[in-house]
């Protein structure tokens, strides 16, 4: 209740100073409001790469930043932050650009009007979807009217929504109440590392410079995403102990924790030269794709971008039942992965030891996913956002 009562407090004063600034003429100016930041920072860079003159702003929550701090003539300001400078001036931005790139579902897009000729677009931060969101979400049904309203009101904000496939597209139609006409069918931009050969080769060299233990290793990344009773107290399920004792010195695990979680354990102590910490934000996921032999996860969008490197994925879902019914899957989740589904440690290293893994279901759900996202995503939004330019 009173989380309720602070936003709508927010919203109000947000609402009040948008409409002053909304007074204001629109400027030539790009906003990326992030917290991921890994498509606006490849959007960014096919902006720069054109010389284009456009005046850009990045309103960042928690540390998406990084992505920007080797960045040339870029405004960076914290995002809904307790700083009321921080927030004038991040309304006055909004209220006078151009485009507004969003990669999350951001409350505040409840208290804006913008001007006619402003769009909104939503990168999203996945390539693919496992778990609902948006409307779909099953805890969206326990909410209050007042936070039911919010989202509508929110989603009706996305002039579009980028997509990598057709099927991501349906989704989102269902998830955020859109139309055809919302779809903007042109790839996911951070996909277009896996594309570049230089960029790949550079990615290796560095991660396995920064740990030489891991060149003569078999690594299994392991990328459970978040279950919202476990952000504060995060609790390890994969038993590495047992992965070690079935799978032995020719393997190393990659521990990669979802970024809302907080965790206070340090695992590799525990397992010295067997498991590695790299949920630093420091570690950028698709680098650690590049050099992971297995992925093992549950209901994370990581598997989209990992197929197109058409390596084994084993999905560890020990929780489905529970998970299905508190936050729910969409219905395609057991019957279209590309690999064992699995619920115990056991399973997961038998999977791993038999090496029974399909890759041409692999390829052929990479081809189904990343049906636009070809190398050139980037390049085809700053077509789109440029059309009259380019």
């Amino acid at each position: 209740m009173a989380r309720e009562i602070y936003i709508t407090i927010y919203l109000y004063f947000f609402k009040m100073f948008f409409k002053f600034f909304n007074l204001f003429p629109l400027k030539e100016k790009i906003v990326f409001v992030i917290t991921f930041g890994d498509n606006s920072r490849y959007i960014y860079e096919e902006i720069r790469k054109r010389s284009l003159k456009e005046e850009i702003v990045v309103l960042y929550k928690g540390s998406s930043y990084k992505h920007f701090l080797t960045a040339n003539q870029v405004q960076l300001i914290p995002f809904e932050s307790a700083n009321i400078v921080h927030m004038i001036r991040s309304i006055y931005h909004l209220a006078t650009s151009r485009f507004v790139l969003i990669d999350n579902y951001f409350g505040f897009l409840s208290a804006t009007d913008f001007k006619e000729e402003v769009e909104c677009i939503q990168l999203w931060h996945a390539s693919g979807a496992i778990k609902k969101f948006g409307f779909v979400d099953e805890a969206t049904k326990y909410r209050s009217k007042r936070s039911q309203k919010r989202f509508s009101d929110v989603y009706k904000k996305f002039n579009k929504v980028i997509v990598g496939s057709d099927i991501m597209a349906n989704f989102f139609k269902q998830a955020f109440d859109l139309k055809d006409e919302n779809i903007l069918k042109i790839g996911i931009p951070r996909t277009d590392f896996f594309f570049n050969r230089r960029m790949m080769e550079d990615a290796v060299n560095k991660l396995l410079k920064g740990n030489p233990v891991l060149s003569d290793k078999k690594k299994i990344l392991y990328a459970p995403t978040y279950r919202e009773e476990g952000l504060a107290h995060f609790d390890l399920k994969l038993d590495i102990q047992k992965m070690y004792e079935e799978l032995g010195d020719e393997y190393v695990i990659l521990l990669r924790l979802h970024p809302a979680v907080k965790n206070s354990i340090d695992f590799p102590s525990l397992h010295p030269g067997f498991l590695y910490d790299y949920s630093s934000e420091d570690y950028v996921i698709n680098e650690l794709l590049l050099i992971s032999d297995y992925l093992i996860t549950d209901y994370s969008s990581i598997p989209y971008e990992y197929s197109l490197l058409n390596k084994p994925m084993i999905f560890f879902a020990y929780d489905m039942e529970h998970y299905k019914k508190s936050r729910g899957l969409w219905e395609q989740y057991e019957s279209t992965l590309p690999g064992p589904i699995v619920k115990s440690t056991t399973e997961v290293a038998k999977a791993i030891k038999d090496n029974e893994f399909d890759l041409q279901a692999i390829n052929k759900y990479a081809e189904v996913w990343n049906e636009y996202s070809k190398g050139y995503s980037s390049k085809n939004l700053v077509d789109y956002l440029f059309k009259k330019r380019v």
